[in-house]
């Protein structure tokens, strides 16, 4: 990868972050039940990604029954994140959430030589010692009662979903089109959650449906679609840990729009995750 090239795919990566990080403020303050939220967020993304792909006219046959039961396999991980995460923002606050959730670049640290032929690292104990580190100082008080460790785990256990589904779709990105992967998760997902709709409220969709909509457009069908194309050129877990930016940015956004103060625990819990990110980032140029 040529120089001009690794910073045109280190942009776009950023840029994705950037839109995927709005999910965390999005995620606070819509006003509807979590499980809502996500069939409202798939539906929407499914239309979205569908007139995209049709435009462009983008291939979506899948090839064969094995590819078809690990995209089943990776919506109801999909599905299991963003449900998790969400549960995590509302329990604690948009920083707790996110910053929780960035473990799972060590989560695919770990888990990564497992799906590929790529060798553990031992640095990834490093930053596995950091990220948890950082975890720890996020939640120092470890009562099951507390709704800030209550968010905390939800949010790790949100990371696991996420690193197992980016791992499964990683050998998927090279013969199919990113777009087209999101597409089927999020069609996938919308099927799965629709008996939510029967028993739980939707009623709020009435006055909540822009913040809806620009989260299944702007997080969902744009920021998530050109993470996954990212794939193709980082290795998943470089790609991860890179993408750990992302907090910073949601933190920023609650700030602005939320009014979201981090406290001192939240800074330097948050700056040893964030302090992956260069790490990796630097030893990614040297690969």
């Amino acid at each position: 990868m040529s120089e001009k090239n690794h910073l045109n795919h280190l942009f776009l990566l950023t840029l994705a972050m950037f839109f995927v990080s709005t999910s965390g403020a999005l995620g606070k303050y819509i006003a509807m039940p979590t499980e809502v939220i996500i069939w409202w967020r798939s539906f929407l993304a499914a239309v979205f990604l569908l007139v995209f792909c049709l435009y462009k006219g983008i291939d979506l046959k899948i090839k064969n029954r094995r590819d078809r039961w690990t995209f089943f396999i990776a919506s109801l991980l999909m599905g299991g994140h963003w449900v998790f995460y969400f549960y995590a923002l509302k329990l604690s606050n948009v920083a707790i959430g996110m910053l929780s959730l960035f473990t799972f670049p060590v989560i695919i640290a770990f888990l990564e030589p497992l799906f590929s032929k790529t060798k553990f690292d031992p640095v990834s104990i490093l930053l596995g010692i950091m990220v948890l580190t950082g975890i720890y100082i996020l939640a120092p008080e470890f009562d099951l009662k507390s709704s800030q460790l209550q968010g905390v785990l939800f949010g790790v256990l949100s990371a696991l979903c996420y690193a197992i589904r980016i791992l499964i779709l990683k050998g998927h990105t090279a013969k199919y089109n990113s777009t087209m992967l999101m597409f089927y998760q999020v069609i996938i997902l919308t099927v799965v959650l629709a008996p939510v709709l029967f028993f739980m409220d939707t009623s709020n969709i009435k006055t909540q449906y822009p913040y809806v909509v620009l989260l299944a457009l702007i997080t969902t069908a744009i920021g998530h679609t050109m993470f996954v194309n990212s794939l193709k050129y980082f290795k998943a877990s470089t790609a991860s840990i890179i993408g750990s930016a992302q907090p910073v940015f949601g933190i920023i956004i609650a700030y602005f729009f939320l009014n979201e103060i981090p406290t001192l625990h939240t800074f330097v819990g948050g700056s040893l995750i964030i302090a992956t990110v260069v790490i990796e980032s630097l030893r990614s140029r040297k690969k």
